[in-house]
């Protein structure tokens, strides 16, 4: 199914523990068919970059490799910019 190829990439920076992270996923759970979550942990070495950026903010979304949100999930936010890639995809 060549579905799956065309879905959106939501990226995940988060670390352990992150109860705001556990929280985001529980609030995109209705929504995990229609994108790829990739978590993304600051703290591992080849990640300091995103550490250096996201340290204070987590959770951070990025869709696409585009910022998105950071903190709380906008869901609003969400399914727009997700139903703008649909189309674009279409």
């Amino acid at each position: 199914c060549s579905a799956s190829a065309n879905k959106p990439v939501l990226t995940l920076f988060t670390k352990k523990p992150c109860p705001l992270c556990d929280e985001a996923k529980e609030v995109l759970e209705p929504y995990k068919r229609k994108f790829i979550l990739q978590e993304v942990d600051i703290t591992l070495p080849e990640n300091s970059a995103w550490y250096d950026k996201y340290k204070y903010d987590i959770p951070v979304f990025h869709l696409n490799g585009m910022f998105l949100m950071k903190h709380r999930v906008n869901i609003q936010k969400f399914e727009d910019r997700l139903k703008k890639l649909e189309l674009q995809s279409e």
